[in-house]
């Protein structure tokens, strides 16, 4: 008896230590787009809600040039990407976390072509992902490097990878297993692509299915989504919701588990997921009247072929456009849509609890921390509310300049970027 007692006690220790050191990770990286689980949601416990310039904002710097890149970060070292206003100088910054200072600003890209952009986009918009010793940076058709963090010299680089924009780069890279996924999703070419972290080489490359494409005007085949690891019932899936077509992949080898087709044309924010279901916003989509829309979907992420039919459990219209990711914990969808209404929405239904219409855009995606969702608005206004199905908002800040980067929440800190500065927010 006494000794099953002990065996239980030990177990509880070694799954309380899994846990917390699981917990003490994510608090003390931020490794990706949205974060090192990529949902949007930050391990923290003490955070500011509020903050003025003379007050709870440990240091500022300039990040120069211009870049909408989120800010990564591994122990002290935050990186993020900038780039020449005409694309012809693409950078990789790294800046001290304790006290802001500049580490490295290398220059690692000067493309011999420049396409062009949307006048809102920038050449330094996909967020690089970073790992113990290495960060992964990425500008879409102009080139993806690793660079080691230790030195600061570039390990690998591949610029033969590309496709036409038309708009500019747009998704960020994943990393997964020794794996690094990249998204090319052009009017011309549509394909999702796994690299060697350590060396670059190419281990996979699948093609977007040609059949969702054909019925779409070229114009109508691009998309700019940052996938989304998921695992269902012990099984990891690569969800990338395309222009025309979000579908499941085996991460490992590039091969299609499952599909839905819906929408077309310029798809930009990333799936999200909880419980098993998968959410994403499709493409345009036209009625007969031809009013432009988008959708939200939940999908059954548990599923094999052309789920279409079968795995939608709600869909909802929305505004064209999402350029933000929506955030979701605890069965409510917490969201800003292109028409700039503040929703918190029934995961289960579809149906929203509150629409609130705010001024200005919201293009960062928000971040849930602490019990509170972050919203930053291109206005460089961070809104503050409570979770919730009642809308509560609990603060309003002001920074200098633009905000048009997702911001990173770290070690009970805040990194946001601005189209002028970096910022860390604390106590």
């Amino acid at each position: 008896m006494k000794s099953n007692f002990c065996y239980f006690i030990f177990c509880c220790i070694i799954c309380f230590t899994i846990v917390f050191t699981g917990c003490q990770t994510q608090n003390g990286n931020w490794t990706h787009f949205r974060g090192s689980n990529l949902d949007g949601i930050a391990v923290v416990d003490h955070i500011p809600i509020k903050w003025t310039k003379d007050s709870n904002i440990v240091w500022k710097n300039v990040i120069h040039d211009r870049g909408w890149s989120s800010p990564v970060v591994y122990n002290d070292q935050i990186w993020m990407t900038t780039a020449s206003e005409d694309g012809k100088e693409l950078f990789a910054v790294c800046v001290n976390f304790k006290n802001g200072e500049i580490i490295y600003d290398l220059k690692i890209f000067e493309p011999d072509t420049v396409f062009g952009k949307h006048a809102i986009n920038t050449y330094a918009t996909p967020t690089p992902c970073i790992e113990k010793g290495y960060v992964y940076v990425h500008y879409g058709r102009y080139g993806t490097a690793c660079i080691n963090t230790d030195n600061g010299s570039i390990v690998w680089q591949r610029t033969d990878l590309t496709c036409n924009h038309v708009q500019g780069p747009g998704s960020s890279p994943v990393l997964y297993k020794n794996l690094l996924i990249l998204h090319y999703e052009g009017d011309d070419v549509q394909f999702v692509t796994a690299l060697d972290r350590s060396t670059g080489g190419t281990i996979w490359q699948t093609e977007r299915p040609p059949e969702p494409y054909v019925p779409l005007v070229q114009i109508g085949r691009k998309a700019y989504i940052t996938p989304l690891i998921l695992n269902i019932k012990g099984n990891d899936l690569l969800i990338s919701n395309g222009s025309a077509v979000c579908i499941a992949y085996n991460p490992e080898t590039g091969e299609e588990i499952w599909r839905v087709v819906r929408g077309a044309e310029s798809t930009i924010a990333m799936p999200f997921a909880e419980n098993g279901v998968v959410f994403f916003y499709t493409g345009f989509m036209s009625s007969e009247a031809g009013h432009n829309f988008s959708e939200l979907l939940a999908v059954n992420a548990d599923g094999r072929g052309d789920i279409t039919k079968t795995n939608i459990l709600w869909k909802i219209e929305t505004p064209i456009l999402q350029l933000l990711t929506p955030v979701v914990k605890d069965g409510l969808i917490y969201t800003v849509d292109s028409d700039s209404k503040l929703m918190c929405i029934d995961a289960k239904t579809g149906n929203s609890f509150y629409k609130e219409r705010l001024k200005g855009k919201f293009n960062a995606s928000p971040i849930f921390a602490d019990g509170n969702i972050y919203f930053c608005s291109i206005r460089g206004e961070i809104i503050v509310i409570k979770e919730g199905r009642e809308l509560e908002i609990i603060a309003q800040n002001k920074l200098e300049g633009e905000i048009w980067a997702t911001p990173a929440f770290v070690r009970n800190n805040i990194l946001i970027r601005t189209s002028k500065y970096l910022y860390r927010i604390g106590y």
